[in-house]
């Protein structure tokens, strides 16, 4: 066989951001080495010099995209809104999520909605079964389109070009060594005809069947969502499972009916949906970044800050924009959103519908979502919990509700330095009225203060943690012994802090769960 020849990439802009380009780098591979990377880890993957990769970690956290954990980088939930920003524009999530959660309630099987992004296909939600053989793709996971259910559906409305360029990516990727969401292919099969073939099937039977490509055991059933007055595929519907609870066949013939009619429904919500609410455009997001880089100077790129908060511009209602009104809600020039806007056409985050207008593409999640979709309100609390713990050299703390309400379960627990300090291991349980994190809980007062609630010269103060509802669904505290600060410091001294950590804490968890289910436990 002939050996394959790479074909050349795509030459840079001349008008590109460099600056953004690499910092876009860094955010890709920290995102593949699943959210944590040290400085000399990016050094290598990135190829940027080392003065380099600190000036970008150092800008993106900044902007609260990423913390410095030493000689680490570790994303943050706040990175989410770059995906967020895709997810409101696309609307899909948040028009057919319901129904796709209440499938795989119905089933007690995984659930999922994906969209084509290039020859491949990217989740858009997921409604995961927890149990021990338990499926781990993510928002924003993306797969080769051969290798997967929804593939060849989406390779129905794929045109010439799109073929060749499969076929081109094929070659030069045979392993599917550049999709880390699954594992590398190793059997020798003819992918190409086999695809084809899935194809043509798809075409007359109108859904899509996976049967064990990606993994030994894994199974899913795929049918096409289709956009309101078109046969264009919107998203496509799969339900997920595992051999050892259904047979490839056995999913198809037990549940394809169900899938169908939930496929039906999702398609009339989009038909009645109605247009998203009229707001106010955002203005000067990135007025900031001035004074930014007159602090930080050179460790501050004001070229990627600037660049990145272009992607926020979009949202809901606001999917397509003109070059004009990225500029003004940016609050930059319009040379210089336009400049961002070309580099982001290059890497493949923007497109253009038409020749006014620019619009994200799924490769946005590409940027963080999928670990951070992942995550959990202890793993989320836990850095500001442990900069609240550093600040006033207090044991600090985070608890929920238990099912019955009655006792409260510590879910994260930092331990202060020193001789004398509160040490309350994680899983320990006690009863919610009798103790401050309880009384938050319960909705006594805006933050609660209690004296030896757990054993005789121990205080804790304590304050709620919202959701997105306004809901108490945690509370975070601080416990110390009496002798350290009378109830007067408490509320002078440790408050205004455990108040900022709180702030840090609802924050983050309104970002990451504006699309995305985030755990208490």
């Amino acid at each position: 066989m002939p050996a394959q020849t790479t074909p050349p990439a795509p030459a840079v802009p001349d008008e590109a951001v460099a600056p953004l380009i690499r910092g876009v780098s860094v955010l890709r591979e920290l995102t593949e080495a699943g959210g944590r990377m040290s400085s000399s880890g990016l050094e290598r993957a990135t190829g940027l010099a080392r003065s380099t990769v600190d000036r970008i970690t150092s800008t993106l956290a900044r902007m609260g995209y990423v913390r410095l954990d030493g000689r680490d980088a570790v994303l943050t939930p706040h990175l989410m809104e770059l995906g967020n920003a895709y997810l409101a524009a696309l609307r899909l999530p948040a028009l057919l999520s319901a129904e796709a959660d209440a499938l795989a309630d119905e089933l007690d099987e995984s659930v999922s909605l994906a969209v084509p992004d290039g020859d491949g296909i990217r989740f858009i939600h997921q409604a995961t079964r927890r149990r021990a053989m338990s499926l781990s793709f993510r928002i924003g996971d993306l797969l080769p389109a051969e290798r997967t259910a929804p593939g060849p559906l989406f390779a129905l409305e794929w045109s010439e070009e799109q073929w060749r360029a499969w076929r081109e990516r094929r070659a030069r990727d045979p392993e599917d060594r550049a999709y880390p969401a699954v594992p590398p292919r190793r059997e020798p099969r003819d992918v190409e005809a086999e695809f084809e073939e899935r194809v043509t099937e798809a075409r007359s039977a109108d859904w899509s069947l996976d049967d064990q490509l990606i993994e030994p055991g894994l199974v899913a059933l795929s049918v096409p969502i289709r956009a309101p007055g078109t046969r264009h595929i919107a998203c496509v519907a799969s339900v997920v499972s595992h051999t050892s609870r259904h047979t490839a066949e056995d999913l198809r013939d037990s549940l394809l009916p169900r899938l169908r009619k939930a496929a039906s429904t999702m398609e009339r919500r989009l038909r009645e949906a109605p247009p998203p609410p009229a707001s106010p455009p955002p203005s000067a997001l990135a007025a900031w970044t001035g004074e930014s880089k007159q602090e930080l100077g050179r460790d501050f790129v004001e070229s990627l800050a600037r660049g990145l908060t272009v992607l926020t511009a979009f949202d809901e209602g606001r999917a397509e924009l003109t070059l004009t009104e990225v500029s003004r809600a940016t609050g930059l020039a319009r040379a210089t959103a336009r400049r961002a806007l070309i580099t982001y056409e290059y890497l493949g985050l923007v497109h253009r519908p038409n020749d006014r207008k620019y619009a994200l593409t799924p490769r946005v999640l590409s940027l963080g979502f999928p670990p951070l979709s992942r995550t959990t309100l202890p793993a989320l609390a836990r850095p500001h919990l442990e900069g609240l713990a550093s600040q006033v050299q207090e044991s600090a703390s985070l608890a929920v509700l238990t099912p019955t309400g009655r006792e409260i379960h510590y879910t994260a627990t930092i331990t202060a330095p020193g001789v004398m300090s509160v040490r309350i291991p994680p899983g320990t349980h006690a009863p919610a009225p009798g103790t401050a994190l309880g009384r938050a809980l319960l909705g006594r007062a805006p933050h609660t203060l209690l004296d030896e609630e757990l054993e005789q010269g121990v205080r804790t103060l304590a304050v709620p943690i919202h959701d997105r509802t306004g809901r108490a669904v945690a509370a975070a505290g601080l416990s110390f012994h009496t002798a350290r600060h009378t109830p007067r410091d408490c509320t002078t001294h440790l408050l205004p802090p455990l108040l900022t950590a709180a702030d840090g804490i609802e924050s983050d968890l309104l970002t990451a769960t504006r699309f995305t289910h985030v755990p208490t436990t």
